[in-house]
């Protein structure tokens, strides 16, 4: 089959890999219909997440319909499915509590390793993205093996565009959970740092969810027009100092919740980010946090700190004092994506929520390196690319 692999920094190709096979009762394969490149792609793409090997398929976003099951499988030839990104068993102690992206027992023994020194707990299994997450194959690719298919994949009903329900692999449940965790009540403002995909859901989860007021920050023109058109205020951090303009819209008090939808490749000429990228570059820190520490500081007392943005390892000048100092509460992590499917396909399917706003380009799987290519240097025109494999 045709896959997309990485190779190196900046290095991705499509090549003939051998096809997938079932290798538990439990597996599925899937043909791929449709696929995304996500943001955290790029981390990828841009050689700052370890645990990678030349030739690994990547990608996380995508749906199709599935071709084999095995004999444990709840799939059955010809049914259209929509898989998370995050790889769960179902049954262990983590998935018994929802926390699907925690599962105990997706990250393969021999990989478990990679990461329990460094987090004191190994990952749970997620597809396309590193050995430290179970070295698993990714869906850029004609076909996937799914595991534990009886658990993760949602069947998407007949006649449904791919593009109206691809995003609930990754990107929709990620910003609806980034909102969640705001613990939003009626009259807050959020404030949310990077308009890139799971930054836009997470603006359109959060005025679902009843926020008064959403303010967006970014500096591509295009995306926080996309931002508008949701119904959020914009800043862009290239013209504006971000904490005083907050502070000012908020009549002095700051936003009753932030969201940090930017992660660790933050962007900017602010000083500790400079310091960040030069440290990145010769290898001696792992994340850019400056959009994290500047919405530690610019969120209001008692308030709220989501952290859907990507983070890897560690970061330095991270503002604790205030983290403690004003009370905030903080929360993180992949998301549980098998807990948000249903109920978000749900909405998609009654028109509450509209998913497709933020496709600008849509391209064949064999011209992937040029889509990976333009959405890291093109950010403003390429806000969402959708490949098909076919």
């Amino acid at each position: 089959m045709r896959a997309l692999t990485l190779h190196g920094k900046h290095d991705v190709r499509v090549e003939t890999v051998p096809d997938p096979e079932i290798l538990n009762p439990r597996d599925a394969i899937i043909k791929v219909t449709a696929t995304a490149i996500c943001g955290s792609d790029l981390h990828l793409y841009d050689g700052v997440i370890p645990g990678m090997k030349p030739g690994d398929i990547i990608g996380h976003e995508f749906m199709g319909e599935v071709v084999e099951a095995g004999p444990k499988s709840t799939l059955r030839n010809g049914q259209k499915v929509v898989v998370p990104f995050t790889i769960s068993c179902g049954s262990c102690y983590f998935c018994s509590k929802q926390q699907y992206s925690a599962c105990d027992n997706s990250n393969p023994v021999e990989t478990q390793d990679l990461t329990e020194p460094l987090y004191g707990h190994a990952m749970g299994g997620l597809f396309g993205y590193s050995h430290l997450t179970g070295g698993y194959a990714g869906g850029q690719a004609e076909y996937v093996r799914v595991p534990f298919s009886d658990v993760g994949p949602i069947v998407v009903p007949d006649g449904v565009d791919d593009e109206k329900v691809l995003f609930l692999s990754d990107n929709l449940p990620t910003g609806w959970m980034a909102a969640e965790n705001c613990d939003i009540e009626e009259g807050d403002t959020i404030a949310v740092w990077g308009c890139g995909p799971v930054g836009l859901f997470a603006i359109q989860s959060a005025l679902a969810m009843g926020a008064h007021r959403v303010i967006a920050i970014d500096h591509y023109p295009r995306r926080l027009e996309l931002a508008g058109s949701l119904g959020a205020e914009a800043i862009n951090f290239t013209q504006t100092r971000v904490g005083e303009a907050l502070m000012e819209m908020t009549g002095g008090i700051g936003p009753d919740a932030v969201i940090d939808a930017v992660g660790m490749e933050a962007h900017g000429f602010a000083p500790d980010n400079i310091a960040d990228v030069i440290k990145q570059k010769i290898g001696v820190a792992a994340d850019r946090g400056h959009a994290l520490r500047e919405a530690l500081v610019s969120c209001r007392k008692g308030g709220r700190v989501s952290v859907p943005g990507v983070y890897g390892g560690f970061l330095d000048k991270f503002p604790l004092g205030a983290l403690m100092q004003k009370g905030l509460q903080l929360r993180t992590g992949q998301t549980h994506v098998q807990r948000y499917t249903a109920p978000l396909l749900e909405k998609i399917m009654s028109g509450e929520l509209d998913t497709t706003f933020l496709v600008s380009h849509r391209i064949s799987l064999e011209d992937a390196p040029g889509g990976y290519r333009n959405f890291h240097g093109n950010q403003n025109e390429w806000t969402k690319v959708v490949m098909r494999p076919e």
